[in-house]
């Protein structure tokens, strides 16, 4: 890794600056890192923590990415082709590398599972919906499917499982104005025009509960978790909405989100194909109400 020292700054050596700009590597690390000659200048060797701070001077070093908990969930291919693999994403694996999620990535262990090291993301799930991802082999077709997503010719079809309210009517379509504010964990919805529009329907009901069929029209981030808990009626395990609740210990996997990606509909803008495809996962709030209760 790279690190150019900026200019307006009040640091007076190479360490103070580091030690405040990369907070994330946690307590003592990188003071650790110049007590090891791990980061160095341009020349190769290593420069002490107390070197004067210089503006446009570049450090190197190399940190280990942090162990990931794996998730023991399996993810079957449900098709693929010459074009494109479509994969049944489970809970709490992310879709893509982000953050401290690299490895336990969809697109990781797609990569490695399939040997198809070019394989892309043409869209994304959130890490904690589960269902259907679409994925590209070429590099030179990605774009083709992205603006599929992008143009809506893509029917998506979502199911959840929530409070049942006798007094919400049903089914709806639902419309707001979502932001999404960087580093804000939650999104929320304000005055102004609409960007999110998402269908509701109430599939069955049953003990206080309702299975909710989810069609959006526009894919806002977190448009569906805020969109029914705007119709009071938060999706079960959440926990964004309708408050943000302290994170679970990292390996547990207890109460995933109840939010499924069910189907995917397109016509291959490659091929010309019509495809459908459908998750074969359940909910468990609603397949296993007394496990997931007792979770």
């Amino acid at each position: 890794m790279r690190v150019r020292l900026p200019a307006g700054g009040a640091w007076t050596t190479v360490g103070e600056h580091l030690v405040a700009r990369l907070t994330g590597a946690g307590p003592g690390v990188i003071e650790a890192m110049f007590e090891a000659g791990e980061i160095v200048g341009a020349d190769g060797r290593a420069v002490p923590a107390d070197t004067p701070y210089r503006p446009g001077m570049f450090v190197w070093f190399h940190r280990e990415p942090p162990a990931e908990v794996p998730v023991p969930f399996p993810m079957p291919v449900v098709y693929r082709d010459e074009h494109i693999v479509v994969a049944d994403k489970p809970h709490f694996l992310a879709t893509t590398p982000r953050g401290t999620h690299v490895t336990q990535t969809a697109l990781a262990r797609l990569r490695h599972e399939l040997g198809v090291p070019t394989l892309t993301a043409a869209h994304r799930l959130d890490r904690l919906t589960a269902g259907l991802v679409l994925f590209t082999v070429r590099p030179e077709e990605r774009g083709a499917y992205q603006t599929l997503f992008g143009d809506r010719r893509v029917r998506k079809e979502y199911e959840a499982v929530a409070p049942y309210d006798a007094t919400l009517a049903l089914p709806r379509t639902v419309r707001s104005r979502i932001v999404k504010e960087r580093g804000v964990q939650a999104a929320r919805e304000v005055e102004g025009e609409p960007n999110a529009e998402t269908r509701v329907e109430l599939a069955e009901r049953r003990d206080g509960l309702g299975r909710y069929r989810l069609l959006p029209r526009t894919g806002q981030t977190h448009q569906l978790r805020v969109h029914m808990n705007a119709l009071g009626v938060p999706i079960l395990g959440d926990p964004l909405y309708p408050e943000v609740t302290p994170p679970v210990p990292a390996g547990d996997f207890r109460r995933p989100l109840q939010l499924l990606a069910r189907t995917l509909e397109f016509t291959d803008p490659v091929t010309g194909a019509a495809h459908a495809f459908t998750s074969g996962r359940t909910l468990p709030a609603w397949s296993s109400p007394s496990r997931w209760a007792a979770g």
